[in-house]
């Protein structure tokens, strides 16, 4: 096909070639490559086999124009693919994330995937079209050769589709992340893909998240485990059944001591599974994030976990909500809690006990310097243990986010915590959501505010509190135009109550425009006439902000 190629860049004469149409077609001498991507027969031959590129040895032989025209072309063809999505070709990065590709954009990715060699990352994620067709995309990953990371969440993976990416990832050397999370259809098919994955591969990222897994997924898990020495990550949040197979996964993690983030989140766990974790975290001691949360099965299994708990000496994220905690674990964390130096974020949100039994624990988180984060939401906090922790914030100086909402005795002891938060300017996010907060502590948070504390918050949520006046609400709207930064604002009621917006609706009004960083704005719950839904409305085009409200009542 190539022959007499050399001849075109230096001889006098020009070979002649019949075009796509039968028309004959004199190439000239000198070509340079513009000329060449003009004509279309010129462009097959660059191109070869529709979008296929050259081999480098065709490549090398080629006069530089005719090489220039091929790497030209291919660019050409990648940037119309990536312009329908306003996205700029990247040599490195493909992210279609949430594009809505349909048959035909499939059938066209298949064909560039050879094009781009260079690859390390691939997003085909939130595409509902790659379910069932995955297997011809995955034949052309042979090219990729130095793909490290391949998203494939939500796309409505079919079992199939597993058996052809187990059979790609054999020729993906360099994987190091593989996320096929929110694939509900995959549940029972991962024997197909994980034998697959090559003892000391490079993998360090496994994301399986609500992949709907069953216990012979998990030990088909288990045993890939002993198998990836370099997994970092490893996600199998909900996924309710992993908690029949827990012990299984449990005794080969001691294969994985680099893990860095193991997240169970709802999996089922119950207090035996949970304690046969507990002996292998001692396998893990570069464990950075913990997450078993929302697993109410494990409650009262903390007393055995103490000694192992207490070794993550790296641990940076420790999320406990909604376990069921009892007082006995209570006794048991606040022995452990306080030695994990390097914690950043603690959540024991929705653990009614602790409220009950958190006094001691809650005051000796003053241990704990480097906390960004405490959630402490709808956890039945009791006036001493509210001091408690009102006391240990004052040494707190990273605190960024603190989550009060759905107890009770914040309600008129609000100054507090604000007498704590106010000596350090971090805190970003502040929820007070149903705390039966009063004036007083309005009245209290507004004169911080005007002080010029809490300059960098930027989310506030002080919804559901009904106690609180029409007097209140303006007094504190009068304030509130010192913090600059103030990204979100809930100030929402229960949808039950539907009261009237008073005098300090004005004032809201009149501070809405001079929060230049405010994109949203709740306030569900409250009726609006039509003259106040039009000034609103008004202000909501001249201005980026998202406002929610009830626009249905009203008179």
């Amino acid at each position: 096909m190539w022959k007499g190629a050399r001849e075109w860049g230096g001889g006098t004469t020009s070979p002649h070639r019949i075009g796509a149409e039968g028309a004959k077609v004199s190439l000239k001498t000198k070509w340079r490559s513009d000329d060449i991507l003009q004509m279309p027969r010129a462009r097959s031959i660059v191109a070869e086999k529709e979008l296929t590129p050259l081999e480098p040895q065709v490549m090398d032989n080629l006069p530089l124009s005719i090489s220039k025209a091929g790497s030209a072309l291919c660019h050409w063809r990648v940037t119309q693919f990536l312009k329908k999505w306003g996205k700029q070709p990247n040599n490195k990065v493909l992210d279609l994330n949430n594009c809505a590709l349909n048959a035909t954009d499939i059938t066209a990715l298949i064909a560039m995937i050879p094009l781009l060699p260079d690859l390390e990352e691939i997003d085909l994620s939130w595409n509902d079209f790659i379910g069932g067709a995955l297997e011809p995309l995955a034949l052309q990953f042979k090219h990729l050769q130095e793909l490290k990371v391949l998203r494939l969440s939500n796309c409505r993976l079919t079992a199939k589709d597993v058996a052809s990416l187990g059979e790609a990832l054999e020729v993906l050397p360099h994987l190091e992340a593989l996320d096929l999370s929110w694939n509900n259809d995959i549940g029972g098919s991962f024997s197909l893909l994980t034998p697959k994955i090559a003892k000391g591969c490079k993998l360090k990222t496994l994301k399986v998240t609500d992949c709907c897994l069953k216990p012979e997924d998990g030990q088909s898990l288990a045993q890939l485990l002993n198998r990836t020495y370099s997994l970092e990550v490893l996600d199998l949040s909900i996924n309710k059944n992993v908690g029949y197979c827990l012990k299984s996964i449990a005794q080969e993690l001691k294969y994985v001591s680099g893990l860095k983030v193991l997240n169970l989140h709802m999996c089922g766990l119950k207090k035996d599974g949970f304690q046969c974790l507990s002996a292998a975290l001692e396998h893990l001691l570069e464990l950075r994030t913990l997450d078993v949360s929302c697993n109410k099965g494990i409650g009262g299994g903390f007393q055995n976990s103490a000694a192992q708990l207490s070794g993550l000496s790296h641990l940076e994220v420790l999320d406990l909500h909604q376990c069921c905690i009892t007082e006995e674990d209570m006794t048991v964390l606040t022995q452990i809690i306080p030695l994990l130096s390097n914690l950043k974020e603690l959540n024991l949100s929705s653990n009614k006990s602790v409220g009950m039994s958190s006094e001691h624990l809650l005051s000796r988180l003053r241990f704990l310097p480097n906390l960004k984060s405490v959630l402490l939401s709808n956890c039945s906090l009791q006036n001493e243990s509210f001091a408690s922790l009102a006391e240990a914030a004052l040494h707190l100086p990273e605190l960024e986010i603190l989550d009060l909402s759905w107890n009770k005795c914040v309600g008129g002891n609000l100054k507090l915590i604000l007498k704590a938060l106010n000596l350090g300017a971090e805190i970003q996010v502040l929820r007070l959501s149903s705390c039966s907060l009063i004036d007083e502590d309005l009245a209290c948070f507004a004169l911080v505010i005007q002080a010029g504390h809490l300059t960098k918050l930027q989310k506030l949520d002080l919804s559901y509190n009904h106690h609180i006046s029409d007097h209140g609400w303006a007094t504190f709207y009068q304030g509130l135009v010192a913090l600059e930064q103030l990204s979100e604002l809930d100030v929402s009621l229960r949808p039950s109550l539907c009261c009237d917006c008073g005098e300090w609706f004005s004032q809201l009004l009149a501070l809405l425009p001079k929060l230049l960083m405010l994109t949203e704005l709740g306030l569900q719950g409250w009726v609006l006439s039509k003259d106040q839904q039009k000034k609103l409305e008004s202000i909501c085009q001249n201005n980026v902000l998202n406002i929610h409200v009830d626009f249905g009542h009203g008179a």
